[in-house]
C-alpha cells in the first residue's frame, strides 16, 4: 500500500488522475459499470494542464494516470527524470486529412496549401499521415520529421504551420488541413464522415497510455485496472458512445 492506493479490507481505491474528454469519461464509465466486485475502486481527478499529472504520479500522491500519449511520454521522461512505465494503451483520438475545398485527395492541385499544427510532436504525426496519404515522403531516419525532411513532393505541396488551435480557421482558405480530433469536433466536423483520411486504431503510435511507475507496473490492482480498461465492454462503450470516430479503441 502507498499513498496512492488505499486497501479497506477486500477493495483497494486507485487514485488516478485524468483529463477531461474523453478520459475521465471512460473512467467513470469503468467505475460505474465494471469495478463492481472486481476489489478496486478508482477515485479519480479531472485535471486540465498537461505537467500536474506527471509530476503528482512521481510523488506518490496519484498510483497512476491517463492522458499522455508515447511521443509526449518520452519526452517527459527524459526533459525531468520521470521513470514511468505504461500499462495498456485505451484510445486513439484520430488525427485527420480535412478540406473545405476539395472531395477527396485525388483533386488536390499542384501546390496546394497545407496547414499543420505547428507543435513538433504533432507536425511529425501530420506529415506522416501525408505520407500514409501517398502525398509527400519521408526520410525514414527521421525521428520526428518536420517540412525539411520531405524527400520526395509530387504536388509540390506547401506547408503552413500553425498553433494547434489555429488549424481549424484555415479550412475555408487552404486546400487541405490536418486536424487533431479535438480541433475538428470544435470545428464542427465529423471524423467518420469528414476526413479525407483518417488515422486508424490500433496500430497508431498515438494512443492514450494507462501509465504508472516503474516500480508498481507489476502491482496486482493496477493490472487489474489496466485488464478493464481494455475489456469487451470498454470497447462497445467507446464504440457506441463515439459514433463519429472521434475517438476509437487502440486495443
Amino acid at each position: 500500500e502507498f499513498k496512492g492506493i488505499k486497501v479497506d479490507g477486500d477493495t483497494a481505491t486507485i487514485t488516478i488522475c485524468a483529463t477531461p474528454k474523453p478520459h475521465v469519461e471512460i473512467l467513470k464509465w469503468v467505475q460505474d459499470n465494471l469495478t463492481k466486485g472486481s476489489g478496486i475502486k478508482l477515485d479519480i481527478k479531472e485535471i486540465n494542464d498537461y505537467q500536474t499529472p506527471n509530476s503528482s504520479l512521481e510523488d506518490g500522491s496519484l498510483a497512476a494516470n491517463f492522458y499522455q500519449t508515447p511521443n509526449f511520454l518520452e519526452l517527459q521522461e527524459k526533459e525531468k527524470g520521470y521513470k514511468f512505465e505504461s500499462l495498456t494503451k485505451v484510445h486513439v483520438e484520430p488525427m485527420g486529412l480535412y478540406s473545405n475545398k476539395h472531395k477527396k485527395l485525388a483533386d488536390l492541385p499542384s501546390g496546394a496549401k497545407v496547414v499543420l499544427n505547428s507543435d513538433p510532436a504533432n507536425t511529425a504525426r501530420g506529415l506522416k499521415l501525408l505520407q500514409t496519404a501517398k502525398l509527400i515522403t519521408l526520410d525514414p531516419k527521421v525521428d520526428l520529421p518536420t517540412d525539411t525532411d520531405v524527400t520526395s513532393n509530387p504536388k509540390n505541396l506547401k506547408f503552413t504551420l500553425v498553433e494547434g488551435a489555429q488549424t481549424a480557421r484555415n479550412l475555408d482558405d487552404a486546400d487541405l488541413v490536418v486536424l487533431n480530433g479535438n480541433y475538428a469536433l470544435a470545428a464542427k466536423k465529423n471524423p467518420a464522415k469528414d476526413a479525407l483520411l483518417l488515422e486508424s486504431g490500433t496500430n497508431s503510435p498515438y494512443a492514450n497510455l494507462l501509465v504508472v511507475r516503474e516500480e508498481d507496473k507489476d502491482n496486482e490492482q493496477l493490472k487489474k485496472l489496466a485488464k478493464l480498461l481494455n475489456s469487451a465492454e470498454v470497447k462497445k462503450f467507446i464504440q457506441e458512445k463515439w459514433t463519429d470516430s472521434s475517438v476509437i479503441p487502440a486495443f
